[in-house]
């Protein structure tokens, strides 16, 4: 959602070091809920994407909640605090400007 990432090995590869077993269990529990779908690459018909479904955009208010009491709350939290400053001068804006390119990358209105 805040980072790009579209394929299991970004997902695998990123900082929360999740274990291959329990991603494939989250991802699935979000198909399962509609927040995410998955298709194939167009540039490499093996390769499974995963995008958010307008279901799961709608989110994004309540993470950067999440994300904002993370940064107040823990110490060893690995936010960003470009992110933290960016949410403290305009927040409506960072959430309208996140929520439109999901919704453009996804292709709906």
């Amino acid at each position: 959602m805040f980072k790009g990432k579209h394929f299991y090995g970004e997902f695998l590869l990123s900082e929360e070091k999740i274990a291959t077993n329990t991603l494939a269990d989250r991802l699935s529990l979000l198909e399962s809920n509609v927040i995410v779908n998955n298709s194939s690459d167009p540039s490499h018909k093996q390769k499974i994407m995963y995008s958010l479904t307008k279901k799961g955009i709608d989110l994004v208010p309540v993470l950067v909640e999440v994300i904002m009491w993370s940064a107040k709350y823990d110490k060893n939290s690995a936010v960003d605090m470009k992110f933290v400053k960016n949410v403290k001068r305009d927040k409506v804006g960072l959430i309208s400007q996140i929520s439109r390119r999901l919704v453009e990358e996804l292709g709906v209105s």
